[in-house]
């Protein structure tokens, strides 16, 4: 049986989001889940989402973006789950249909809690849609915490400190630098070193892998927090789902000055590997944040990129 759903992740002003328990003596009693319900017949996914959101807690969303789809496989049944992100709504929430509600920090929930096919969303609520990659300067210490902190003031949340041409003790020191300016900040950096993991997954809040290290991983990388990986194509990202990563870079999106012989993806390919895998994807390639919408629009989590986001400084 292939059922279709539309579900929300209702936003409040601090950053909550509100989720509902099912009931017993449903499929999955019990567990909480992100309200919504099953498209009726010649239904798109946003109207179906705008009636089960008025008839399940009374509300009618102002303003949504597609946040994740997720294809989920049960015993007995197929599921296509259309996620969305609500981010302005009219009305107060209620629990209609006597269901318990609750506001929760997507960092305190517990997956779970949850049913197997909801807590991919987990993760994508939890991940920003700007991913900042390191630029130029990690020879010059001070220069890179300029760039690093100018970034950081232009709301940058996510950092993969990339710097390959450092030496082991040369990145350490680095990387111990940037750190406490990055937590100060509440601001999550990745190492990213392609010669190996060398443990250094437990310092940082988490480790971000080359598509060598994805093609050579059995499994998840112990004590990452966070943890990533570059891929290319279909094969790689269906390694990065089965090995349990959190997320993944997709590249390159369009044309690259870094790489002007790589093919590259384009919107349209680029939407459909993504629609075949579980987990959030960010567009890499040839962005900036002025490709954001469409990159939502197009099933990303968000942008990633280098010189788009590597201020320069003055």
């Amino acid at each position: 049986m292939k059922i279709h759903v539309a579900a929300a992740a209702i936003l409040d002003q601090s950053g909550r989001v509100l989720i509902s328990q099912r009931a017993e003596n449903t499929h999955q009693g019990g567990l909480w889940e992100f309200p919504g319900g099953k498209l009726e017949a010649g239904e798109t996914a946003a109207a179906a989402l705008s009636r089960e959101l008025e008839e399940e807690l009374g509300i009618v969303p102002l303003a949504t973006e597609p946040l994740i789809r997720i294809r989920h496989d049960y015993e007995d049944r197929h599921v296509v789950l259309d996620f969305y992100r609500v981010s302005a709504y009219r009305g107060e929430a209620r629990g209609l249909e006597g269901q318990p509600l609750q506001w929760l920090s997507p960092a305190d929930m517990q997956p779970e809690s949850f049913p197997a096919a909801d807590r991919p969303v987990i993760t994508a609520l939890k991940l920003p849609q700007r991913y900042m990659i390191t630029g130029a300067d990690a020879e010059r210490p001070e220069e890179f915490l300029k760039h690093l902190s100018m970034a950081i003031e232009g709301g940058i949340e996510l950092v993969q400190l990339r710097a390959h041409p450092l030496s082991d003790s040369a990145y350490r020191q680095l990387l111990a630098k940037l750190l406490p300016v990055c937590r100060a900040r509440g601001v999550k950096l990745l190492v990213n070193r392609p010669q190996g993991v060398l443990g250094w997954q437990s310092e940082a809040d988490g480790l971000h892998l080359t598509a060598n290290q994805l093609a050579s991983l059995s499994r998840r990388p112990d004590g990452a927090k966070l943890i990533g990986a570059s891929c290319h194509h279909l094969h790689e990202l269906q390694m990065a789902e089965r090995a349990g990563l959190d997320y993944v870079l997709l590249s390159p999106v369009q044309k690259t000055t870094t790489h002007p012989q790589a093919a590259s993806l384009g919107w349209s390919r680029f939407a459909d590997l993504v629609d075949q895998v579980n987990l959030p994807v960010y567009a890499l390639g040839g962005l900036s944040a002025d490709d954001l919408p469409n990159a939502i629009l197009k099933g990303a989590q968000g942008v990633a990129a280098i010189s788009a986001f590597w201020s320069p400084v003055n």
